[in-house]
């Protein structure tokens, strides 16, 4: 079975709800509503989403920097094309990918669900390090959601490997199909991964920004300052270009100071056709 070649982040045909979880987690209800009222942005994302990593990281650069929360949510492109004919619409490695993407968020569900919000950030943080930053590729799905891979990404987030038993607990999934509605009914339909609501919960949500490139540590804050600009501005719908360099990332042979190939990813992704 091929890597986890997430080119796209992919927009979505239309996604199914459902399911039988009507939410996710049950984490102290006092701690939740004191993390999600500090959040200066929700973040929702797909672990295997190479953009969503990038902009994570661009993210993580200006928390550090500034005194600025964010709250880690999901948003999963398997189920948010679940009535897609993989096998006509997207490239032979997506069906997997994005399954694997799925059982992933599991794992980061459970350990909301028991650990708190702020223990998701270190989760993700693991994970991306693991499926994007390993210059020998990216893992193939049965790698990246079987048990030694999840015990050493669990353990370096700090967290107990019995967590791994969720990657294969479906019953999370109605959870993580809500937020995926969650992040939708934010920003509309027709869109991918990731997805930031900025100064929830008045503020604007977008798909994006998606980056091919990181920015240099001195000027991440200025640049996140005019993202921000953008979203406070109430008119603001859309800033777009179809043409993208792969992401500079080791698993996809770009290092630092080097340049991706640039594609045309029709419709804001590589599906073959809409």
């Amino acid at each position: 079975m091929r890597a986890l070649q997430h080119r796209q982040c992919a927009r979505n045909a239309d996604s199914g709800r459902g399911g039988t979880r009507p939410a996710l987690g049950r984490p102290d209800g006092d701690r939740r509503a004191s993390m999600e009222g500090m959040a200066d942005l929700h973040f929702y994302f797909d672990p295997v989403c190479p953009f969503a990593w990038m902009t994570s990281t661009w993210v993580r650069t200006v928390a550090a920097q500034r005194e600025y929360d964010v709250d880690w949510r999901f948003v999963s492109l398997r189920l948010l094309n679940a009535h897609v004919d993989y096998d006509s619409h997207f490239p032979p490695e997506y069906e997997a990918g994005h399954t694997a993407g799925l059982h992933l968020l599991r794992v980061a569900a459970r350990t909301r669900d028991e650990h708190g919000r702020e223990a998701v950030g270190p989760l993700y943080e693991a994970l991306g390090r693991h499926v994007f930053e390993d210059p020998a590729g990216q893992p193939p799905p049965e790698r990246a959601t079987s048990r030694a891979f999840l015990d050493t990404v669990l353990t370096e987030a700090g967290l107990p490997t019995a967590l791994a038993t969720a990657v294969d607990d479906d019953s999370w999934d109605a959870g993580i199909r809500a937020e995926t509605d969650e992040a939708l009914d934010l920003t509309g339909r027709d869109v991918g991964t990731p997805i930031l609501h900025f100064e929830p919960p008045e503020g604007v949500a977008f798909f994006g920004p998606v980056i091919s490139r990181l920015p240099a540590e001195d000027e991440a804050a200025q640049l996140w300052d005019h993202v921000v600009g953008l979203a406070r501005f109430p008119g603001f719908a859309e800033l777009k270009r179809s043409l993208r360099e792969r992401p500079q990332l080791p698993s996809f042979g770009v290092t630092t100071g080097d340049v991706g190939v640039q594609e045309d990813w029709h419709g804001g992704s590589r599906r073959l056709k809409r």
